[in-house]
């Protein structure tokens, strides 16, 4: 009977905390859907703008409707991330409270080049929630849903949560860090971007190093296109180049210096042969780089939070993006280091050294041979 009660009581209190989990899941949710909407309608910049605000004079401001605005505004106070105060000659009224966001608050959502800015996260959670029909679907057919199915907010998403690592520390820290690709780009060293999406790879290695050029890479035309335009708002067009091209067929006799991958090779279907194209573009004596995830060597569950992370991209995103184009891989975004070895080996390379750059969520590969 005490072991029964016992067993009884361990039901009961793992009930209660997944039941209590699911619940935080859900605020969250709701949290990420408020706070894209919030930043796609500039409510947030207002109040950053202009200060302390009752709802009638965001929406003035932000050309909106007042009783949405105010809505929103009791939430995100009632959450958290704004403050709210009644006015004292009127109090409980609602059209007289007046909303501030917070110091500290800026970063996280307004500071597009700070570490700290999370809304690109937020927005691509929500962007790939609108996929899950076409998700499910593809779970029954073992079809996928590509990139392009995806759609703008995912792309500008992505694209946006990694330019505030490519326009900083990939130049002014990671890139110094490893001394032969360091003194190659400072004396003016060609790069090959494969996978260069938006081009922010490709923008903060020519602006961090003055002497470099390089040639983007990517299939995928609308992010091609951005790419050219944040290169020319950039200042750096003369001497960055991107190209709508599949990396696995381009050929360079004049070779590369370092030839990258950021972030790409988990999503693509047939990984060695682009591996393979990118051993080709590189000159004798150059670097092949690839970046990807850092996921554990092995799998354990339950995993940290890097994990639950990239296994939540691969099961929404990046898995099924991979499966979009047959016969695939099928690697998705939780490609650990054994796998990447096996890639890179069938490509034609000797081996893989890990390199020892710190960062929470990346992992620097060169390939040998």
């Amino acid at each position: 009977m005490t072991t029964d009660t016992r067993a009884d009581d361990a039901t009961a209190a793992a009930t209660e905390a997944l039941a209590g989990r699911l619940l935080d899941t859900v605020l969250a949710v709701l949290d990420a859907q408020a706070v894209h909407l919030g930043d796609r309608l500039g409510y947030y910049r207002d109040l950053a703008e202009n200060g302390t605000s009752t709802s009638a004079e965001v929406a003035g401001r932000t050309g909106t409707v007042e009783r949405y605005v105010r809505e929103w505004l009791e939430q995100q106070a009632v959450t958290g991330i704004l403050t709210a105060e009644d006015d004292p000659a009127r109090p409980g009224d609602a059209l007289a409270r007046r909303f501030t966001l917070p110091l500290g608050h800026e970063a996280p959502l307004l500071d597009v080049l700070s570490s700290d800015h999370l809304v690109p996260l937020v927005r691509f959670v929500v962007a790939v929630g609108r996929q899950v029909d076409a998700l499910a679907e593809a779970h029954r057919t073992g079809d996928g849903v590509s990139w392009a199915q995806q759609g703008t907010d995912v792309r500008e998403a992505q694209a946006a949560a990694n330019r505030p690592l490519f326009l900083g520390r990939l130049g002014n820290t990671y890139l110094p860090s490893i001394p032969d690709v360091d003194a190659a780009l400072r004396r003016g060293g060609r790069v090959a971007d494969v996978g260069c999406g938006h081009g922010w790879s490709s923008v903060g290695i020519a602006q961090a190093y003055p002497a470099a050029t390089v040639d983007g890479y990517d299939v995928d035309g609308p992010s091609v296109a951005a790419a050219r335009r944040n290169a020319a708002e950039a200042g750096v067009a003369d001497r960055v180049h991107h190209h709508h091209a599949d990396a696995g067929t381009v050929d360079d006799a004049a070779g590369y210096d370092l030839v990258t991958a950021f972030e790409c090779i988990h999503d693509l279907s047939d990984p060695v042969s682009v591996l393979a194209a990118m051993r080709r573009l590189v000159r004798p004596g150059g670097t092949v780089l690839v970046v990807d995830e850092r996921v554990a060597e092995r799998f354990t569950a339950p995993g940290d939070d890097v994990e639950r992370l990239m296994y939540g991209y691969s099961v929404t995103c990046c898995l099924a993006d991979g499966m979009s184009h047959q016969p695939s891989a099928a690697t998705g975004t939780v490609m650990r280091p054994d796998t990447l070895r096996r890639y890179a080996r069938e490509a034609g390379f000797t081996d893989v050294e890990v390199l020892d750059v710190p960062d929470d969520f990346l992992r620097f590969y060169r390939l040998v041979g």
